[in-house]
């Protein structure tokens, strides 16, 4: 029964590929920022991100981003303009030195 199952699914897999190149379909998957339950945050006056559980300010030397400039998904704008910015110690939006 088992070597059954894996036939089955291993056709299902088949299928699936064969349709994606037939149609031109691409099989992304998308990385979300943050898992479920938290939020995104930037390093201060330093290139770098993590993660803050919702409901939990940032340590210091952390701060959420700016309020519509919070990336959502890996890659997408926002990771991509912070990955060359940052925050400093007031609050405003810096250049990164290269190498950030």
């Amino acid at each position: 029964m088992g070597r059954a199952l894996a036939g089955v699914a291993g056709a299902v897999v088949a299928a699936a590929v064969a349709v994606a190149t037939l149609t031109g379909c691409s099989l992304r998957i998308e990385e979300a920022s943050c898992g479920g339950g938290e939020y995104p945050v930037l390093a201060v006056n330093s290139g770098g991100g993590d993660c803050v559980p919702d409901g939990e300010e940032p340590a210091q030397g952390w701060a959420r981003y700016p309020e519509g400039k919070v990336p959502e998904k890996v890659g997408d704008e926002w990771d991509i303009y912070w990955s060359t910015h940052t925050l400093d110690e007031n609050g405003e939006i810096i250049e990164l030195p290269e190498g950030g």
